[in-house]
């Protein structure tokens, strides 16, 4: 058999990724889980900072790319939001998505830039897209939509018929 059949290929259980997540941060992991086989861990906010740094930093994790960063709006559920974070490790070839649900009254989180360069483009597109902001980032601004544009477009309770100042349907 060739080294790229599926026979030969390693199989990577996530599951001891989370039982070292949950031990090393046994606050701060309120669940985790493998819906569908990829392995997911809820942070309590205030602990964001510190899990990643260790996600990254840990010999037996490496957890050196951050992939993505993407938000959900479940928009009637309290907290409204999740912040996804997709981490992936290179060398050992596994992945984690991680889930943070800020508060409502105003939805922020730490910023990530710190540890990994591409969240600064995330953030910005999360914040343009959501309006969750991203405590410590340097340069949050809008990327997708222009300064003036008014509101968040990914937001469930955004008026789609909404008239932005300087492009939108005319009544």
């Amino acid at each position: 058999m060739g080294i790229d059949t599926p026979a030969e290929k390693p199989v990577r259980d996530p599951s001891p990724l989370l039982g070292i997540l949950s031990e090393a941060f046994p606050k701060g992991v309120l669940e985790t889980g493998q819906p569908q086989g990829d392995a997911v861990a809820l942070v309590e906010p205030g602990h964001l900072l510190k899990v990643m740094e260790f996600l990254k930093k840990d010999a037996r994790l490496q957890f050196n790319m951050l992939a993505d960063i993407t938000a959900v709006d479940y928009l009637g559920r309290n907290p409204r939001f999740d912040v996804v974070y997709h981490l992936v490790s290179i060398p050992l070839g596994h992945r984690l998505r991680i889930k943070v649900r800020p508060d409502d009254a105003a939805p922020a989180v730490e910023s990530l830039v710190s540890l990994w360069d591409s969240a600064n483009w995330l953030e910005r597109e999360v914040w343009d897209m959501f309006g969750i902001r991203f405590v410590g980032h340097p340069d949050l601004r809008r990327i997708l939509l222009y300064e003036e544009f008014q509101g968040h477009p990914l937001r469930k309770d955004y008026p789609i018929r909404k008239r932005q100042p300087l492009i939108g349907p005319k009544n």
